[in-house]
């Protein structure tokens, strides 16, 4: 392998997202190599021993260290400002690394009840088993992260914008407790990606990303990512290279093609949203629609300065009137012929899920209404289609 392609600091994410950390072996590619082979071949068993033990840099065994996964983990660390990336299988995994890599048994958390409801049930259902006790807040009063604190708190856990309902917490303030206690500040930011979110640079610890998402951008892969200093990331990796949870070569590859475009389609994401939403809201049998680029959203002021645009992902409540709010949500859902009835988000194509019966199904009903997940909310991952096509398909549930 040959020296590195240069990050000069002048570069824009943009430029980072095309060329950073790529390297050419001996052939010279142009496009990113992609080495799929388990294992790497040593010169002798000297060579063999140092790098195992860490003496000498170099390739080992794919489980967790393969030169594709290093370009992408590089490249994503450059975009969002951080020291080291650690890739893994799947964005779920990447936040079990990150807490079984820094926390211990008698541990606490303290985190956004308004996180992902697959999140909730790792909390609760896995790493409760370990020890490590969470406590829940709301995303948006830093007063109850404050007041949530104990001795034994090591982690603060949040997604921004949060999924469905695209709450904005703000970091800066919730980072500023975090550091009061000695806590350390895990940022999701699968929502906005480094394109229109830096959480390191308004006091998070950690970042982590559903790279199956946006980082991506056409529904491919799965893959996941924790981001931080080489402090943090110590732990992170020694869980990965100890349990596996590895992200492949072959995704990896993919989402260094997906990073190429990711400035590219987070505008036109944006730029989708916002026209989607003005017009939920003109349709008289929506009752609300959810989304930060809007002003009469809660957070819409913090949204805008802390956020580049309002993304990609827009809620609305359908009205009751002819059944339940499960049955007008379904109706809508139903009615649709173009988008995409899928749990997934960050595609090119648009895609419609009722994330009370969905991605928020396991968890309880006294959990999702604390939430405020209604049985009447749809989410929408809007694509990349025309708005018009969008609203036409949506009209003919809600007429």
């Amino acid at each position: 392998m040959t020296e590195k392609t240069p990050k000069p600091e002048t570069w824009q994410p943009e430029t980072m997202a095309v060329h950073a950390g790529t390297v050419r072996s001996q052939f010279g590619e142009n496009s990113e190599a992609l080495f799929l082979t388990s294992s790497f071949v040593f010169e002798n068993a000297a060579q063999a021993a140092a790098r195992f033990i860490g003496e000498q840099p170099g390739y080992i065994y794919s489980r967790f260290t393969n030169p594709t996964v290093t370009m992408f983990e590089e490249r994503l660390a450059a975009m969002e400002g951080a020291e080291q990336c650690v890739a893994t299988a799947s964005g779920m995994s990447a936040i079990l690394a990150c807490v079984m890599g820094l926390l211990k048994a008698g541990d606490h958390i303290v985190a956004s009840r308004s996180i992902f409801g697959a999140t909730i049930n790792l909390f609760n259902n896995v790493i409760k088993k370990f020890g490590v006790e969470t406590t829940y807040v709301s995303a948006t009063d830093v007063a109850e992260w404050q007041a949530a604190v104990r001795p034994n708190t090591k982690l603060f856990f949040l997604e921004t914008p949060s999924n469905p309902l695209t709450e904005i917490s703000d970091i800066a303030a919730i980072a500023a407790v975090a550091k009061g206690c000695g806590a350390l500040l895990a940022v999701d930011n699968c929502f906005c990606t480094p394109i229109l979110q830096r959480p390191f640079e308004l006091g998070a610890d950690i970042v982590i990303h559903s790279a199956t998402k946006y980082l991506d951008g056409q529904g491919r892969v799965l893959g996941g990512a924790v981001l931080g200093s080489k402090k943090n990331m110590e732990g992170v990796y020694g869980f990965l290279r100890t349990a596996g949870p590895s992200m492949s070569a072959f995704n990896a590859w993919i989402f260094l093609k997906g990073l190429e475009t990711l400035k590219l389609r987070m505008d036109a994401h944006s730029a989708n949203s916002l026209e989607l939403a003005r017009w939920l809201e003109a349709q008289p049998n929506v009752t609300r629609v959810f989304y930060p680029g809007l002003p009469s959203h809660p957070q819409h002021e913090l949204a805008m300065k802390q956020q580049k645009t309002g993304g990609g992902i827009v809620s609305f409540e359908v009205a009751s009137s002819r059944g339940s709010g499960k049955e007008a949500a379904w109706r809508v859902i139903d009615n649709t012929r173009m988008l995409s009835i899928t749990a997934n988000l960050g595609d090119t194509k648009t895609t419609i899920t009722h994330p009370a019966s969905t991605t928020h199904g396991r968890i309880t009903p006294e959990a999702r209404a604390a939430a405020g997940i209604t049985d009447g909310l749809i989410r929408i991952g809007v694509g990349l289609e025309a708005v018009v096509d969008i609203q036409n398909d949506l009209a003919r549930g809600l007429g």
